[in-house]
């Protein structure tokens, strides 16, 4: 695990942009596994300032890492919203290579094994992006997933909910439940990438970084994968230990 600490978001943003346009221009048709919220808004503005200086995207793939069900895509509060609204409207991507769960489907369980289908036949997933929730999950995998689980239809925890509800005009608006890639489809990434910012997400970075691999902190897995790269702030590194 490599461990890089920025001054700043706008730092963290342009070190994960690096990253990102090193691979689009070694592999032009690499697969970009994605994340929403507001971390990689910075990466997200970056990537488009480089796209507009040349990085091209013609032949990227791209694969979200969740969505919430019970949204249609063109809800202001889903993330395939956010993604078209933040990047790819942005950068000359082809619309059939971005994939983002359908958190509209009438079989969850269907969708889920079609996303897991479709990440395969693309050859599995060059750099996968994540944050990190303040109890430490990646993607919408909540404390007490198995590590061995797949894309699949999860509910949220409270405090994920609550975190959430600033997207939303009402908390009891937010969706119960999700499509998310599971821990074993994140881990199946080549390489991978989570970015933290703020002091409150201090005590989730150290506890995955520094604190036992468990379950009950989900991103304590990446220890274990061959090629995870941290990029943080000096805000959101403040609690690990040197």
């Amino acid at each position: 695990m490599q461990i890089k600490i920025a001054k700043d978001y706008a730092e963290m943003s342009r070190l994960a942009a690096d990253m990102v346009s090193r691979l689009v221009e070694s592999k032009p048709n690499a697969v970009l596994g994605l994340a929403t919220g507001s971390t990689p808004l910075g990466l997200y503005e970056e990537l488009v300032k480089r796209h507009r200086a040349g990085l091209d995207f013609s032949q990227v793939t791209t694969f979200n890492l969740d969505e919430y069900y019970g949204l249609d895509g063109d809800h202001p509060a889903s993330y395939n919203y956010y993604m078209w609204e933040q990047l790819f409207s942005k950068i000359n991507i082809a619309k059939e290579r971005v994939n983002i769960p359908n958190g509209a489907a009438a079989d969850p369980e269907e969708e889920c094994r079609r996303y897991e289908a479709r990440i395969a036949a693309a050859g599995g997933i060059d750099l996968q992006i994540l944050g990190i929730g303040h109890n430490a999950h990646i993607g919408f995998n909540e404390p007490g997933t198995p590590f061995g689980t797949t894309t699949s239809l999860v509910k949220l925890a409270p405090a994920t909910i609550k975190a959430n509800a600033r997207f939303f005009e009402r908390e009891e608006d937010v969706p119960r439940e999700a499509i998310s890639m599971g821990i074993k489809s994140i881990m199946q990434s080549r390489s991978i990438v989570l970015l933290a910012n703020g002091e409150g997400k201090a005590d989730a970075v150290a506890a995955a970084i520094q604190g036992p691999v468990t379950e009950e902190v989900p991103a304590s897995v990446l220890q274990l994968h061959p090629d995870c790269t941290f990029i943080l702030d000096e805000a959101a590194a403040r609690k690990l230990t040197s």
